[in-house]
Parts: C-alpha cells; sequence; structure tokens
C-alpha cells in the first residue's frame, strides 16, 4: 500500500472502532471538510493521524489537530458552526472542544507553541479521500511525537505506556526510518534527545523493553 492508502485505511478502521464505544463520536473526516471549507492549515495527528504508521488501528474519545497559529480562532470557530453541540474550553496550548451536556472532550484544536510542533508543518504527508485531502505527519515526525510525551517529567505512567506502545508500533512496522532526520526532530525535544530516540528505535529493533 502507498503512505496514502494505508493511512486511509487505518483511519478508517480507528474511526469504525471509535463509533462501536461511542454512537455519538465526530469522525475525524467530518472535522477535515469542516477544517477544508474555510481553508484551515492543519496537520492530524493522535490516534487518527498514526493509524497508519502503527498499523494497529484503536478507538480513541477525541480527535487532535495542529493548527497553524494563524488560523487557530478561524478553526475553533468553523468547528463550532460545524458542531454546534460543542463548546470551547480554552488553555494555553490547546483548545478544546467539548460537548456541552457530558463536557467529554470531542476536539483538541492545539497551537504550535513547541518547536516540535511548529516544525510538524515541514514534515507530513499528504493524504487523498474521495472529496477531501489532509497531512498527517512524516513517520519521523510522528516518532518525535511519542518520544517526546513519552520521556516527559510530567506525564502520568498510564500514558506514557499507551505513547510506548505507538513507539514501538511504528518502529516495527516501519524498517525504513530515516534516522538521521529522526535525530534532528529528537533535539527539539530537548538537547541530545537525538541519540536518545535513535537509541530508543535501535532498542525495539533489538527487542528490548524501553525504559521510560
Amino acid at each position: 500500500m502507498k503512505v496514502q492508502d494505508v493511512h486511509a485505511h487505518g483511519m478508517a478502521k480507528s474511526t469504525a472502532l471509535s463509533g462501536f464505544h461511542m454512537a455519538d463520536a465526530i469522525g475525524p473526516l467530518e472535522i477535515i471538510a469542516a477544517l477544508n471549507r474555510v481553508q484551515v492549515s492543519f496537520v492530524l495527528v493522535g490516534a487518527y493521524g498514526l493509524a497508519g504508521w502503527t498499523k494497529k488501528a484503536r478507538a480513541t474519545e477525541d480527535v487532535d489537530i495542529i493548527v497553524a497559529s494563524r488560523h487557530h480562532k478561524k478553526a475553533v470557530k468553523a468547528l463550532l458552526e460545524a458542531f454546534n453541540h460543542l463548546e470551547a474550553d480554552e488553555h494555553h496550548v490547546v483548545t478544546r472542544l467539548r460537548d456541552k451536556v457530558s463536557h467529554d472532550v470531542a476536539i483538541d484544536v492545539m497551537r504550535p507553541s513547541q518547536q516540535l510542533f511548529r516544525e510538524a508543518f515541514k514534515h507530513t504527508h499528504l493524504v487523498n479521500v474521495p472529496g477531501q485531502s489532509y497531512r498527517i505527519p512524516s513517520l519521523e515526525m510522528a516518532l518525535a511525537m511519542k518520544f517526546a510525551p513519552m520521556i516527559s517529567l510530567h506525564r502520568q505512567d498510564e500514558d506514557k505506556h499507551l505513547d510506548a506502545h505507538d513507539f514501538i508500533a511504528m518502529v516495527k512496522a516501519n524498517p525504513d526510518i530515516d534516522l538521521e532526520r529522526l535525530a534532528e526532530l529528537g533535539e527539539l525535544v530537548y538537547l541530545g534527545g537525538g541519540k536518545e530516540i535513535v537509541d530508543k528505535v535501535d532498542q525495539v529493533r533489538r527487542g528490548e523493553a524501553l525504559k521510560l
């Protein structure tokens, strides 16, 4: 399969799985269509954005997107108009769109406040599906986006293990990782992160357990 086909297939499987868990779940393609109508620059991330790289589709409760700073307000406005049962919950790095009744998060509209997220727009693959196109992180960017929270001192252990699961799955499913580019992206996480992220890829390939 081409990258686009693999990702579209993975996202479709994740959408179906999420629908089984939540009857009123908003599908990622609905969100993509709403953003494309107003020409917002965004990257689809999270479980939907990485499903093609992990080859392990799974259900998720929300859709995660990184939106260019200049388009953040326009994106939130477009999504609230498209899904009027949602309301905005503003945070420094993300606007969480929650159900007005249950207060469950349906969409995370993330600002590119971290350097790694700002670089995400330079490291993408374009995916085409009938009637829509959208961007996902490149393989190396997807790995870096999992590496960052996986080693964070502020993330809960259970979430770190989920990040590690996705990191391991991506390494095992994709033998052609550009390690030089990966190291460059790892350096954006912290000084010296380039060596650590490449070491973690080597650990997975050798069948060793990752130390978090």
